[in-house]
This record gives C-alpha cells, sequence and structure tokens, in this order.
C-alpha cells in the first residue's frame, strides 16, 4: 500500500504529470481512513450529547478499495473538511449510521458493497480522480476535483426536477460509506466539480457542503430566493455554515444581521464585511426558561424573543428580517419564528441545538410567515456555489487544518464549538499550502483568502 500511494502522490505533488499517466497508476488495495464501528455503536449509551467525545470512537485505520462502478470514480483525496454531520456519525446521534448503510445496502447489487461493519466518513473532499467507471465521459483520471455531497440514484421521476426530492437521496459519507475522510473516496461521477485553481487543497475542499447548503437554503429558488435588499438574520454568522450565509447575503445585496457568540466572532463577521452584529452572550440573550436541572422541562421566554426582535430593528432601522437563515435547531426556532417579518420566511436546516423544535404558531399562521425546509443541495446548485467560489466572489472559511490522524481532535473542536468557520482535515497533502494551480489569480485574490483564511 505504501509504495502505490507514494507513486499516487508524487504524481500529483508534481503538477505536471501527463494526464494519460494516471491511469497506470497501481491503486493500493487498502487505504488509510478514518472510521466508526458497529459494534461500538452503543458505546455513548446513556450519556447526553455534549458529554460524547468523538475522540474515542472515530479510528484511522486501513480498510480495502471498494470496487469501482458505472457512472462512479476513484479520487485521490489531498484535503477533507470536518461537517457537523460528521460530529453526528461519531457519537450515533440521532441513530447509528449503520442503519443508513444497511437500507442502501439493499438497493442493489452494487450498493451492497456500502453495507459493512465499519463506516468511511466524511463529505467534502478535494483530490485528483484516479479512476472511472463504465459510463463516466465528462470526468477522467489526472482531473483536479472538489465532490458535493449529493449521492443519487435517478431512477425515480421525483429526482429529475429537483435531485434533492429523489427518493434515493442521500448524503455522501454520511448516508454512504467511502467517504472523503480518507487517502482514496468512492463518489459518483455527478457530483464531480472543478476545484478552484486558486485554492490550496486544505482551502478547496472546505466549503463544499456547507457553501451549497448555504446556496439552496438562502438563494436558491428552492430555499428562500434572497433579493436585494432583504434583511437576513443569520444565525451563527461566523461558523462553518453562516460565514458562508453571510457572504452570500452581502455579496447577493442583501442586509446581513449576524448573531453570534462571542466577542471574536464579531470581529470575524466585521473582517467578512457585516457591520450589523449581535452578541447574544453579551446581550444576555436566553431563549429558554429553566424549571428544572433538566433542560427538556424547560420552557421559552416570550419575553426574551421580544427583547431580541427589538435588537434587531435598533440595528435595522426599525425593519424586521425578511428571512431568517435557521440551522441550531431547538434553542432558536421559536425566536427565529416571532422575529421574522409578516410573511417574512424562517429556512431551516441541520438543527446541530435539537431537532424538536417547537414555536407558538400565532406568530406563524397570524402573520402569513412561511417555514422551509432546505436540506444540502442539487448538482446545479452546488455547481453555482463552487463557481462563486472559483469567481473569488464567495471564499472558503477556513480556520485550521489537522493531520488525518487527528480528525477525532478535529471533529471534537466542531462538537465542542470550539472553532471559527471550517475545519479541514490533510490526507494525502503532507502539508498545508500545497495545490495552488494559478498563482496569478491567488496574488490578485490573496488579500480576500487570507482575511477569510483566518475566519
Amino acid at each position: 500500500m505504501q509504495q502505490e500511494t507514494s507513486e499516487i502522490l508524487a504524481a500529483i505533488q508534481a503538477g505536471t504529470t501527463p494526464a494519460e499517466d494516471f491511469p497506470h497508476l497501481k491503486l493500493p488495495d487498502t487505504y488509510r481512513a478514518v472510521t466508526v464501528h458497529a459494534d461500538e455503536a452503543e458505546m455513548f449509551a446513556g450519556m447526553e450529547s455534549w458529554d460524547k467525545d468523538p475522540r474515542r470512537s472515530l479510528h484511522v485505520e486501513d480498510v480495502a478499495t471498494p470496487e469501482l462502478g458505472p457512472g462512479e470514480a476513484i479520487v485521490a483525496v489531498m484535503a477533507s473538511a470536518i461537517n457537523y454531520n460528521s460530529v453526528w456519525t461519531s457519537i450515533f446521534e440521532p441513530v447509528s449510521t449503520f442503519s443508513f448503510l444497511k437500507r442502501y445496502g439493499k438497493v442493489s447489487e452494487l450498493t451492497r458493497r456500502h453495507d459493512l461493519p465499519y463506516h468511511v466518513i466524511g463529505s467534502d473532499l478535494a483530490g485528483v480522480v484516479l479512476r472511472t467507471g463504465p459510463g463516466v465521459n465528462k470526468w477522467k483520471p489526472g482531473d483536479e476535483v472538489v465532490a458535493h455531497c449529493l449521492s443519487v440514484e435517478l431512477e425515480d421521476a421525483e429526482g429529475h426536477d429537483d435531485t434533492m426530492l429523489d427518493p434515493q437521496q442521500r448524503i455522501w459519507g454520511f448516508e454512504t460509506n467511502f467517504g472523503g475522510l480518507a487517502h482514496l473516496a468512492l463518489v459518483k461521477a455527478n457530483q464531480l466539480m472543478p476545484k478552484p485553481d486558486h485554492l490550496t487543497w486544505e482551502e478547496a475542499a472546505s466549503p463544499g457542503l456547507v457553501n451549497s447548503t448555504a446556496y439552496r437554503q438562502l438563494v436558491s429558488k428552492n430555499g428562500a430566493a434572497m433579493k436585494q435588499g432583504d434583511v437576513v438574520l443569520i444565525w451563527g454568522a461566523s461558523g462553518g455554515l453562516g460565514s458562508y450565509a453571510t457572504q452570500m447575503a452581502l455579496n447577493g445585496g442583501a442586509i446581513p444581521v449576524c448573531v453570534v457568540s462571542s466577542p471574536d466572532k464579531a470581529e470575524l463577521c466585521r473582517a467578512m464585511g457585516a457591520d450589523l452584529i449581535i452578541d447574544r452572550k453579551a446581550e444576555g440573550f436566553r431563549f429558554w426558561k429553566n424549571t428544572g436541572p433538566d433542560l427538556k422541562a424547560s420552557e421559552q421566554d416570550p419575553k426574551e424573543w421580544q427583547r431580541f426582535g427589538a435588537k434587531i430593528r435598533e440595528l435595522t432601522g426599525g425593519e424586521d428580517p425578511d428571512i431568517v437563515f435557521e440551522h441550531p435547531g431547538r434553542e432558536t426556532f421559536g425566536a427565529s419564528v416571532y422575529v421574522a417579518k409578516r410573511g417574512g420566511k424562517i429556512v431551516t436546516c441541520a438543527s446541530t441545538s435539537g431537532f424538536n423544535h417547537s414555536y407558538d404558531n400565532r406568530y406563524l399562521w397570524m402573520n402569513l410567515k412561511s417555514i422551509i425546509g432546505s436540506h444540502f443541495a442539487n448538482y446545479r446548485e452546488a455547481w453555482e456555489a463552487n463557481r462563486l467560489i472559483d469567481k473569488g466572489m464567495i471564499h472558503p472559511t477556513l480556520s485550521k487544518s489537522y493531520p488525518l490522524e487527528q480528525t477525532g481532535q478535529a471533529a471534537y473542536d466542531v462538537h465542542q464549538n470550539l472553532h471559527q468557520g471550517k475545519v479541514g482535515v490533510l490526507c494525502l497533502a503532507p502539508e498545508e499550502g500545497l495545490g495552488v494551480r494559478d498563482a496569478a489569480k491567488r496574488e490578485r485574490l490573496l488579500p480576500a483568502i487570507n482575511r477569510f483564511r483566518n475566519v
């Protein structure tokens, strides 16, 4: 394995290896990957989510290289990144992801490969195509790519208007096996997009899931369909998802109101160009009243919703949000429904603080507001979001990168909210800063890249 991996890395690092040489590089029989194990799915039973430690459940080990099927590609992964779905997988919440793999394994003889006693996780990558399966024409070995995380079978009519509505839609590396936190990854060819050539491997890997998610949630007609002048309330505006929503609001002529939880995070929003910022901890907002030691017995405090709405209007000159960009979920959802303007939209995904939302329906129905569910993005939306990165209109918000062997610590940082922006993982890349192919373009965009790199 070591020799084959070294030869692959050397070819990629050279940057001048002819494309026709890549098909002749021998694939290793096994490769290094970050996994969870099915026989450990109950290891955190009875513990609160906050106390579950990804460093205990994530393993870095050698696994067998999967068979390549029609319409698929094997990619040498130079870098990947941590998403919240990696945290969910590592703490086996809300359910063990092995239930996803088992269901997927029943779809066909080919998908049976995914039903294994281990799960190679990860829903981002930047790397180089090594092999393509039958029926793949757009991509070839040697292509430098990033991957979005929509895996779809496209055998049902429902998916042909919007692939996110396909009944066999899954998130690669979360609901499928052979994900991006590894030296190799197996993807469908229609997950691939060109790597922005001014970015390093780790920068290029970091936007994929969150940038596309933010695009559909905020910009797309399938989400909030944001327009110029809209007031957009963005929770967690300096985080992995919120930082892209903040950039899209600014880039699209909207007015972001950024909600953060510390002065440092407020400064990061200012660095992105946002002016209207609420530090919820400094302001002391507590949307839930604790009625006992068990938070599940708590109730929400409408007076805090009112105070929060007044703070927003103070910043906006009296305007309520046209759009609320919701992803914390349980902790904030009641406030989000309350503060949206009459006829406004609350567009929601993720629910990182809890999936069971509650709100006062009077503020929804009597004020003609809309709740829109949003989940990742279809290929067109992901492609458009990647194009914005390639054009230098949106920038990666990468704060730190770990080596593959320390993925457990990287996931722990995200789980405990110790991070800013995205947390990257170096897979085959031996160090940061590699992979830039257009130095002139990077030099032109470097001030913005560096500003957002610190996010």
